[in-house]
């Protein structure tokens, strides 16, 4: 718990794309405290062996845990949600919530039976996409793309680097092609890029991710709990954004502008001096 009895939630990625979950969190929970917690030594995730990210998300998140006690975590990562989850829940008795794509909410609001998937290319690989797709999209044509790309431009936005927008039309060009009206962004980076990827594919209806599912699951999992959970007088902030590698050049500017202000912001943490 933070001052004043305010629950406090731990918010983990690789990198800056849980900022996109982070800000669904703080709107639905306007006084809670939220620590930023990134393993961006080891980003992007994607690549790293399955042992490798298990190991390094269990100790980053079991230090943050000792030095800030959280009410929730939240597992902004779909990388990690696939293979952390039961290692953390073994780990601790604090709640943790991970993140699917949002194939069943797109499902529901696409008109004409065609949705687009836009993922990592490990997202994309994995068997589980498949298993979300049959379960609740198998009256849809699903277009999947797992660019290499869209990542890195997203991380880039926190240094101020502008979307290169001519490449990201290319990257989405299969899903302009397939016509549809709804798109699953299915990496939690991608909101970030969300009004140029408005740009590139115009006549989409509608976008959908989970950073808003996984802030009702926290606000509701605080209430079982029996953590305030209504604003208070009091409004909350992001206490620490700890990164395990470099801090983020202008990441404390850009975390403002999403309405994150950090009061802290420390890179290679936890120091091993």
């Amino acid at each position: 718990m933070s001052e004043h009895g305010a629950p406090r939630i731990l918010v983990f990625d690789s990198g800056i794309g849980g900022l996109s979950v982070a800000v669904c969190v703080h709107e639905k929970l306007p006084h809670a405290a939220i620590v930023y917690l990134a393993d961006n030594a080891a980003f992007p995730y994607g690549g790293q062996p399955e042992s490798v990210v298990i190991e390094r998300c269990c100790t980053l998140i079991a230090s943050a845990l000792e030095q800030y006690p959280c009410d929730a975590i939240v597992i902004a990562c779909n990388t990690a949600s696939t293979i952390v989850l039961p290692h953390l829940r073994a780990m601790t008795e604090v709640p943790v919530v991970g993140v699917v794509p949002a194939v069943k909410p797109a499902a529901a609001q696409t008109l004409n039976h065609r949705i687009g998937l836009l993922a990592t290319p490990a997202t994309v690989r994995r068997p589980y996409l498949d298993e979300l797709v049959r379960e609740f999209a198998a009256d849809c044509q699903v277009e999947r793309v797992g660019h290499p790309g869209l990542v890195q431009w997203a991380e880039d936005l926190a240094r101020g680097v502008p979307v290169p927008q001519g490449e990201l039309d290319n990257a989405v060009a299969r899903l302009r092609d397939a016509g549809v009206d709804t798109v699953v962004l299915g990496c939690t980076h991608y909101p970030l890029l969300l009004e140029s990827l408005k740009q590139s594919l115009p006549e989409v209806k509608f976008w959908v991710d989970s950073g808003d599912a996984i802030a009702r699951r926290v606000v509701w999992l605080l209430a079982q709990a029996g953590k305030p959970v209504e604003a208070l007088e009091y409004g909350g902030t992001v206490v620490a954004a700890l990164f395990s590698g470099n801090a983020p050049e202008g990441v404390a500017r850009y975390m403002a502008d999403l309405g994150l202000q950090p009061k802290r912001v420390t890179g290679h943490w936890p120091s091993k001096s």
